[in-house]
């Protein structure tokens, strides 16, 4: 963290009387304990002794700086707006087949220590317990929706069900559309990649695309690879995703929340966005939340299914006419 983006973020929570100094410690001496010790994984102990101080200290203000980096969360994580993302709009690949694409959306494993007892809930396919975290993401690299908590042993697309179904929860704009793999299926506002088709695929070699379907999933893994670059990055910059926790389980989710707050932060101010100070407001329409049928849920998912075959046709006819490396 640059130190222009350090002192921003010191100043946000100071301005918004989030951080208050104590006779033993400062705002920025405790913003720097946070920021050490889930930026290295570094345990309370460690800290205590090489910044002079008590572990009750470190420990009280490591709690006091969680606290105030998630009430942070509307004003740095926040739903897009229905405008059609730059990263598309100037990039000839993707506009105008994919202008009411607003991001991408996946899933990540981050390790969970909890109780014996609820242990099988947690413990993912891959082995060990970890907690299921949905994110979606904009092409800028910008966390706009998180939800961590959920059982490592739970379906993708159960997670997204429950973002969609909460009361302010996950919320896409009319007509626009977030892009999944295949495990997410294809729904309202959701376009998952054709099943049985090639999926990584480059246009020059001996794996290009031959046909519509496959040109359509090319474009659809360049765009959703975004997500998987942010949560590379997010687990680069925060080692205390990718270590075994020493905390109970509901500050476990927490620090997933603030780690994704913290690089909201870090992409507004360093090194060419800044972040928007309005905190977000849903309007109250969103507040309903519509229960489809089974029968309405299918038809919808045929609406979508019908939508992604326009787009895949249309990318691959622009490609046949224009017959050249546009990638």
């Amino acid at each position: 963290m640059q130190p222009i983006v350090f002192f921003s973020l010191c100043d946000i929570l100071t301005r918004n009387n989030l951080l208050q100094s104590t006779r033993a410690v400062n705002i920025k001496e405790q913003v720097i304990l946070f920021l050490h010790i889930i930026g290295h994984n570094v345990r309370f102990r460690v800290i205590g002794s090489r910044y002079y101080g008590s572990i009750e200290t470190v420990h009280r203000s490591f709690k006091i700086v969680l606290r105030a980096i998630l009430k942070l969360c509307k004003l740095a994580i926040r739903l897009p707006d229905e405008s059609t993302p730059l990263e598309i709009r100037n990039n000839p690949r993707f506009y105008p087949c994919f202008k009411d694409c607003v991001g991408a959306l996946d899933g990540t494993h981050i390790r969970a220590s909890v109780p014996p007892n609820i242990q099988g809930r947690f413990r993912s396919r891959k082995g060990g317990t970890t907690q299921n975290v949905l994110a979606a993401i904009t092409f800028d690299l910008k966390f706009t929706y998180v939800l961590a908590g959920w059982e490592g042993s739970a379906h993708d697309s159960r997670v997204l069900t429950d973002a969609l179904t909460r009361p302010r929860g996950f919320r896409i704009p009319d007509g626009k559309y977030y892009l999944v793999d295949a495990r997410y299926g294809i729904r309202n506002g959701i376009i998952s990649p054709y099943r049985g088709v090639r999926y990584h695929l480059k246009e020059f070699s001996n794996h290009h695309p031959e046909n519509a379907k496959e040109f359509f999933n090319l474009r659809h893994s360049s765009l959703r690879t975004t997500v998987e670059r942010v949560f590379g990055i997010l687990k680069k910059h925060f080692r205390v995703l990718d270590a075994e926790p020493f905390w109970d389980f509901q500050t476990q989710v927490d620090i997933v929340l603030a780690c994704t707050i913290i690089h909201n932060h870090i992409m507004g101010v360093d090194p060419n966005y800044l972040i928007n100070e309005d905190l977000y407001e849903e309007p109250e329409s969103h507040l309903i939340t519509s229960t489809l049928t089974q029968r309405e849920e299918r038809e919808e998912a045929r609406e979508w299914a019908t939508k992604r075959d326009e787009i895949a046709q249309t990318t691959w006819s622009d490609y046949i006419n224009r017959n050249v490396d546009i990638l």
